[in-house]
């Protein structure tokens, strides 16, 4: 059965990341004063323009905005006022609010002890918002994510290289790729398709363009046996000068399906940058994928999907359940997991360190498959094997 899988990757300086680049490290500010934070920041851009908005709740006495937004924007590469958006002379507008005393109050004194029922130190903590979260890992790389969205990263990461190295002196921040992939039986065989996006400088000519991301980032980015019969498409309107947030107004959380599995499994819907560990959008969905890869490296099975819910408010998970595909016991690996992983937000953030701040780490590329990520670790592997 042959089947072909496309997924997506942005640069660093697509308008949407330029966005989620500046809440996270927004956040990173707040909790480097306050690691209790609780922070949902939102951003858009245009050009010349940066919006910050959202909801606050912290203890320290300043949060430079201003500056650490300019800091963001510049570490991004936009640094050159011709690009129609820069640093130095952007305006940054200060939207910010306190968090809701409704939402507070769910999250510092949940269901669970509202209702007197018997708890521990981990029920001290409710869910920021309802919603359900999805998990996913596979065997089919080494960093159990999927291959399409694996290749459209090493691309968009590879054109980033490009840029800052100055091996491509005509690229700008902004960029994209997608991969179109061939799997035959479930094991990908053969790229079919690559389709590169890269701002460029507005003397750059066509052949130039297309000849330097076919030779430094395309040939290096996905491995020969796999682009042999593949069509490349670069730059396929033929231009692409203006990007940015010149080019397209960026808001935050508009990448939810580049930051997660390319598109191989659901979304919930919650987006991640901006926000604190309180908000299960964000700390949930990386415990899922922790629990996921641990299933996988466990060998109890080759794929696995899984989806937790929960109420605003409530520390403990509404549901949970587990989708092998065919490639493990479902019934049993539920069973394994509930013995062996904490769902509590509270556990949660303790477990993976989730009040550092760690989060413009996190913000491009992709939030998983990044070993260096405490969700990426494989310390669970002999627990799942001994209790299945």
């Amino acid at each position: 059965m042959l089947r072909t899988v496309s997924s997506e990757s942005v640069t660093e300086g697509h308008p949407d990341k330029v966005c989620d680049y500046i809440a996270d490290s927004i956040l990173d500010a707040a909790l480097e004063k306050d690691a209790d934070s609780r922070i949902a920041c939102e951003v858009c851009c245009a050009t010349g323009l940066v919006v910050v908005l959202g909801e606050f709740d912290t203890q320290t006495d300043f949060i430079d905005v201003q500056s650490v937004t300019r800091r963001a924007i510049a570490d991004v590469g936009y640094t050159d006022p011709s690009l129609g958006f820069d640093a130095s002379t952007c305006a940054v507008l200060n939207a910010i609010n306190g968090q809701s005393p409704d939402i507070s109050r769910g999250v510092l004194k949940p269901l669970e002890i509202r209702q007197g029922a018997p708890t521990d130190k981990f029920d001290g903590v409710g869910a920021g918002d309802q919603g359900m979260m999805f998990g996913y890992a596979c065997s089919e790389t080494d960093s159990y994510m999927p291959m399409p969205i694996t290749l459209a990263h090493k691309l968009t990461r590879t054109l980033a290289d490009a840029r800052k190295s100055h091996e491509l002196p005509f690229l700008r921040p902004d960029g994209k790729a997608m991969v179109a992939l061939d799997y035959e039986n479930g094991v990908p065989v053969r790229v079919r398709t690559v389709v590169v996006s890269a701002q460029h400088a507005p003397d750059a000519t066509e052949n130039d363009i297309k000849e330097g991301i076919t030779e430094c980032v395309i040939k290096r980015a996905v491995p020969k046996k796999l682009l042999d019969r593949a069509e490349i498409l670069i730059n396929p309107t033929g231009r692409f000068v203006v990007g940015g947030p010149a080019g397209d107004t960026g808001v935050t959380g508009r990448k939810i399906i580049v930051d997660t599995y390319g598109g191989a499994v659901p979304h919930g819907g919650g987006a991640f940058s901006g926000k604190d560990a309180s908000k299960v959008d964000r700390s949930a969905s990386y415990y899922a994928r922790y629990v996921c890869k641990n299933i996988v490296a466990a060998g109890l099975s080759k794929t696995v999907q899984l989806q937790v819910g929960y109420a605003i408010g409530k520390a403990r998970p509404v549901s949970l359940y587990v989708d092998t595909f065919g490639t493990g016991d479902d019934e049993r690996i539920l069973k394994a997991v509930k013995r062996v992983f904490d769902f509590r937000p509270a556990a949660i953030i303790d477990k993976l360190g989730l009040k550092n701040p760690i989060y413009k780490r996190t913000t491009d590329y992709g939030h998983f498959g990044k070993p260096d990520l405490a969700w990426e670790q494989l310390d669970c592997v002999e627990k799942l094997k001994a209790e299945y």
